[in-house]
C-alpha cells in the first residue's frame, strides 16, 4: 500500500479541503472526513467542493435558487416582466456593439474606442468608477490593444489574450473582471459570460459550487474556466426553464446572488 499524498488543498469557509492520491485513486477530504473518491483527480475535486459546499449556512441549492428567481419573475425567462427588467437592455447593448464595432472588425481593426465606450455606457452593469477609468483608456493609446485583445479572446478564449487585456487595463487601474468579460459576453452570449464577482460568488456559495472559494480578483484563465463550469452546470439545472443564452443565465445568477435588502417587486 502506497503512502497517501496530498496533491491539492484549499479553504472552503473554515473547512480545509484536500485532494489525496493513494494506490492509484483519488480521495477528497473535508476537515479530514472523506467526501469523495474516484480515478479522475478533477472529478473528485469537483465532487468534494459540491458536497462540502452543502454545509454552508447560505446554501440552498438549485431548487432554492430557482425558487428565489421565480419569486421575482414568476413567469420565468419568457415573460414581459423579465424582458423589461433584465434582457431587453442587454440585447440593445449587444445590437449597438454588433452595429458599431462588430467582432470581425474589432479583431484587427483600429479606432473602435469611442464606439466601445458607448456600449459600456449603455448599461448599468459596471460601476461609475469603472466607466470613468474606461473613458480614459478607450480615448488613449491603449484603446486598440484592449479592443483587439477582447475580440481575440471572444474567438479563442486564450490565456495570452486575457493577459493582453490585463496589460492594456492595468495602467488605468481597471484590470477588472467586469471590464474584461463585458465585450466577449455581448459579442458571443452563446459561449461567454459576464462576471460580476460578488454576486457570482454569493450565487456559487448558495448552489455549492467551488467558484466561491477559488475566485481570484486577478485576471486568470483558470478563474474564467471555473466560471464557465458554474455556468454550464446552471444551464443543465435550468434546462426546463429554456434559457436562450448566457444573457438569461447571467440574469439568473445576478437575481439570485445579488440578494438586495428589501427587494420585493414582482415582474410578470
Amino acid at each position: 500500500m502506497s503512502k497517501a499524498e496530498t496533491i491539492r488543498s484549499a479553504k472552503l469557509g473554515k473547512k480545509e479541503l484536500r485532494l489525496v492520491r493513494m494506490n492509484g485513486r483519488y480521495f477528497g477530504l473535508a476537515a479530514g472526513v472523506r467526501c469523495a473518491e474516484g480515478e479522475n483527480a478533477d472529478d473528485v475535486w469537483r465532487q468534494l467542493h459540491d458536497d462540502a459546499g452543502k454545509s454552508d449556512p447560505k446554501y440552498f441549492g438549485f431548487d432554492g435558487a430557482r425558487k428565489r428567481f421565480l419569486s421575482f419573475f414568476p413567469n420565468g425567462f419568457h415573460s414581459d416582466g423579465y424582458a423589461s427588467q433584465e434582457r431587453d437592455y442587454k440585447l440593445a447593448a449587444k445590437a449597438k456593439l454588433d452595429d458599431t464595432a462588430p467582432l470581425e472588425k474589432a479583431v484587427d481593426g483600429t479606432g473602435c474606442g469611442e464606439a466601445v465606450l458607448a456600449v459600456f455606457r449603455a448599461t448599468n452593469m459596471l460601476s461609475p468608477f469603472e466607466k470613468t477609468r474606461l473613458q480614459d483608456m478607450l480615448r488613449g493609446t491603449h484603446a486598440d490593444d484592449f479592443v483587439q485583445a477582447a475580440a481575440r479572446f471572444t474567438l479563442d478564449g486564450s490565456k495570452s489574450d486575457l493577459l493582453a487585456m490585463e496589460q492594456a487595463l492595468k495602467p488605468h487601474d481597471n484590470a477588472k473582471w467586469t471590464v474584461a468579460t463585458y465585450l466577449p459576453y455581448l459579442w458571443r452570449p452563446d459561449t461567454h459570460m459576464f462576471l460580476k464577482p460578488e454576486a457570482t460568488k454569493d450565487f456559487a456559495t448558495r448552489v455549492g459550487h467551488r467558484f466561491a472559494s477559488e475566485y481570484e480578483a486577478r485576471l486568470n484563465l483558470a478563474v474564467y474556466e471555473n466560471l464557465l463550469d458554474l455556468v454550464s452546470k446552471t444551464e443543465r439545472e435550468l434546462a426546463d426553464m429554456r434559457p436562450r443564452d448566457r444573457i438569461d443565465i447571467q440574469s439568473f445568477i445576478w437575481v439570485v446572488g445579488d440578494d438586495q435588502e428589501g427587494r420585493e417587486a414582482v415582474y410578470e
